[in-house]
């Protein structure tokens, strides 16, 4: 056979190279995909259930439950997307671009709509004042959301001072509650309790929708706040990676036999750390200034 030459082969090599760098960048992407395909799925079984409340509210607790699943998965899909691409050094703009955008409908739309079908639109009369007021509040929870997208988005690409008084920059920790955990704990609360607040009565159904629409707008409060929250980037990077691989199995296999207690339990602890730490650090910046103060 003639042998090919030398520069030819290297211009092959190159040319393989480039294509599997090209292959690359696909795989973030399908896992944003997916992110926007549990969020369509998320919607539509939020409103089949919403159709079946008043007179199936057993078969709508099933669509409930399978839209807050779907809501879950898509956490851990965003979840998976942005870490593929730093591993693979994919991350493109265009990417952080159609992420938040993914995120708005899945961690946005999807989540409304569950708690809208779950809760609030099959409780209140919508000539209540009650249901106008938890409308409002749920439009409010999409728009402190994609607040919270476009400042992260803006932080990312800018991450020096903009103005007087932004935070910089600080990849070990978010500036306010991320929008997936947000939706993952309301995902989590109607996973573990799927049926319909109708189903428990007057009272007890607009004793909890309340509950339900005071959380939202702490939620809401809470990302566009300037409270960190870890951003769980430097987890299993360490030495003791092997530790925390350990951990997550643990904790996957418990997911699996009771996914309605662990879920909640997690998105609960995520969500609450972050105001927890903040009001540490007030306690504990207090002796520093009075001894200063002396």
């Amino acid at each position: 056979m003639e042998n090919l030459d030398p520069n030819m082969q290297t211009e092959q090599r190159k040319s393989v190279h480039r294509g599997f760098k090209k292959g690359l960048y696909v795989i973030p992407t399908a896992f944003t995909a997916a992110n926007i395909a549990m969020g369509f799925l998320a919607v539509i079984w939020s409103i089949r259930g919403f159709q079946a409340v008043a007179i199936f509210p057993e078969t709508a607790a099933g669509y409930f439950n399978y839209a807050a699943v779907a809501i879950g998965l898509a956490i851990l899909f965003d979840t998976l997307d942005g870490r593929v691409a730093r591993m693979t050094r994919t991350a493109t703009e265009i990417g952080v671009q159609f992420d938040s955008l993914a995120d708005v409908l899945t961690f946005g739309i999807a989540p409304i709509a569950l708690i809208y079908s779950w809760a609030i639109g099959a409780v209140f009369h919508e000539n209540s004042s009650e249901y106008g007021f938890g409308v409002f509040l749920l439009f409010m929870y999409l728009m402190c959301g994609a607040f919270r997208l476009a400042r992260f988005n803006l932080q990312a690409t800018r991450p020096r001072v903009l103005l007087e008084g932004t935070p910089k920059l600080d990849k070990k920790n978010f500036v306010g509650l991320p929008i997936p955990p947000a939706a993952g704990l309301l995902a989590a609360i109607v996973h573990f309790s799927p049926m319909p607040l109708s189903f428990y009565g007057e009272g007890l159904g607009r004793f909890y929708s309340i509950l339900t629409m005071i959380l939202i707008a702490v939620l809401g409060l809470l990302m566009v706040s300037t409270i960190r929250y870890s951003s769980m980037k430097t987890v299993g990077t360490g030495r003791r990676n092997l530790y925390v691989f350990l951990i997550i199995a643990a904790v996957g296999m418990l997911m699996w036999l009771y996914s309605n207690y662990v879920l909640l339990i997690l998105s609960v602890a995520y969500v609450s750390h972050g105001v927890i730490w903040y009001v540490f650090s007030l306690v504990r910046s207090r002796p520093a200034k009075l001894d200063r103060a002396s």
